[in-house]
């Protein structure tokens, strides 16, 4: 019987989470392509190095050629998966990508994402002003610390002294191919551990444990199942869960605004990771530079709090 339970619920859960990944992944792809396209036509054309002399003095400063500020930018503005695709269309060193990966995923989205996050009562422009510098801070310090990584990112990339204009487009295809079936297989096991998860009701049964890692993160105790859901499910899936619990009064607009402050540096943790991993990118770096980054934002954050407040009772 339990046998049966569970094949019926893994077949279940195999279709219930076909359809949705589908949908995302043809809506990905109809804003990726297209713009990696465009870039790998820039560059065979010579357009990204034009640019690229113009944004060199800043971002060599950062470890970085000028023409990367054209995946940075993409990924600021539309996805980190459009930001990949962007970097796959260019000549980058392992070094370089972590990089620029590191600031994506400090910095991407914003038009979407600090709209959500103003629904749950935080300003949308001190977000993304609080994630471009820690995007541009992150890369300053990764520049300090990496070792050497001559090794390229992308073996599919081609330039155009080395290519014709129908052997880089086949280049460009076979990476779109590989890149496009990468983000179908991530995206799908992500929603069958979602909607796994929702079943057996695990969300609520593992926020238990980790009340104790809130106090180290600067966080409510009671923020556990939040933090949970944005850093599973990303900063949309949980500013829902925030609305409703604010409508619900489980949690005040203030509560949810500290919470946002930790997310918007440290959210889609296991996606984000799993889709540069996959491209090549260390999880190691990944991870640790993004908690590093939000702890210094949230103690921070606290500790100027406790000085104004300070400051306003001795001149009461």
């Amino acid at each position: 019987m339990a046998i049966m339970f569970s094949y019926k619920l893994a077949k279940s859960l195999f279709f219930d989470s076909l359809k949705p990944t589908v949908r995302t992944v043809l809506w990905l792809l109809k804003i990726m392509l297209p713009i990696s396209f465009c870039v790998c036509l820039a560059q065979f054309y010579g357009l990204i190095a034009w640019c690229a002399q113009w944004l060199n003095p800043l971002f060599c400063h950062i470890g970085l050629p000028g023409a990367s500020s054209i995946a940075f930018l993409t990924g600021a503005t539309a996805t980190t998966y459009a930001a990949l695709a962007v970097m796959m269309s260019m000549e980058l060193t392992l070094r370089q990508a972590t990089i620029i990966a590191i600031m994506v995923l400090i910095c991407h989205a914003l038009p979407l994402e600090c709209t959500v996050n103003k629904k749950v009562g935080s300003k949308p422009f001190r977000m993304a002003l609080l994630r471009v510098c820690g995007a541009l801070l992150a890369a300053v310090y990764l520049n300090l610390l990496l070792p050497e990584m001559p090794e390229a990112f992308s073996a599919l990339t081609l330039s155009a002294s080395e290519a014709s204009l129908i052997t880089v487009l086949k280049g460009w295809l076979l990476s779109s191919v590989k890149l496009s079936a990468m983000i179908f297989l991530i995206i799908y096991a992500l929603m069958f551990i979602q909607k796994l998860m929702e079943e057996l009701g695990l969300m609520q049964k593992l926020t238990k444990p980790l009340e104790p890692l809130m106090v180290i993160f600067g966080l409510p105790r009671n923020a556990a199942y939040l933090w949970l859901v944005g850093n599973v499910l990303g900063i949309s899936y949980g500013s829902a869960v925030m609305l409703q619990l604010e409508d619900e009064g489980k949690i005040t607009r203030q509560e949810a605004d500290e919470v946002n402050y930790h997310l918007i540096m440290n959210h889609s943790m296991l996606e984000d990771t799993l889709v540069f991993a996959t491209a090549g990118v260390s999880a190691f770096w990944i991870l640790s530079t993004r908690l590093l980054f939000v702890l210094v934002l949230v103690w921070c954050r606290k500790g100027l709090q406790a000085a104004f407040a300070h400051r306003r009772r001795q001149s009461d």
